[in-house]
């Protein structure tokens, strides 16, 4: 016959209790790793995920638009080396020469 050894009750409700101690502990030792790592990066002046997001795109908007006015510039050079067939007129006379 098997009988409940009140000894053995005791120990398993105290290996429980402080499994769920230590379950706490473990959460609390989370958050202030997580808190002092928060610290260290925000010493470091390393940025964010979304700051570093944000940077990206502004730097690949800037990068289309710097294609788009590069486009325009050789346009623009296009033409004045197409209308340029004639020699560019000589600058007024401004007086005599001391040559």
């Amino acid at each position: 016959m098997q009988t409940r050894n009140p000894f053995f009750d005791d120990l398993a409700k105290m290996a429980n209790g402080a499994m769920g101690a230590l379950s706490g502990v473990k959460d609390e030792m989370e958050a202030k790793f997580r808190d002092q790592i928060a610290k260290i990066l925000d010493g470091m002046d390393i940025p964010r995920r979304d700051e570093f997001e944000a940077v990206k795109a502004m730097a690949a908007k800037s990068r289309e638009e710097n294609e788009e006015l590069k486009k325009q510039i050789a346009e623009l050079q296009a033409k004045l080396a197409g209308g340029e067939t004639s020699p560019a007129p000589p600058p007024p006379d401004s007086g005599p020469t001391l040559a």
